[in-house]
């Protein structure tokens, strides 16, 4: 995944919905790492479980993990 910050390239604020079948995962490695500026959480929402990061230029990234039996929205 490449976030551009150039000029033309996208519109400052953009949101990037990833989903995932490992989101606990992807939490643990990101939590593990100690990084200073960010430690993002998982939390359950109605459809399943969500994760959100904001990069260093104000877009989103937010990952997704369906759980079964819970319709997606």
């Amino acid at each position: 995944l490449h976030l551009s910050e150039h000029h033309g390239d996208a519109c400052p604020g953009s949101t990037v919905f990833a989903r995932t079948d490992a989101l606990l995962a992807l939490e643990r490695e990101l939590q593990d790492k100690q990084y200073g500026y960010a430690r993002p959480q998982a939390e359950r929402v109605d459809w399943g479980l969500q994760m959100q990061i904001h990069d260093p230029f104000g877009n989103l990234l937010r990952f997704c993990q369906q759980t079964d039996g819970e319709a997606a929205q």
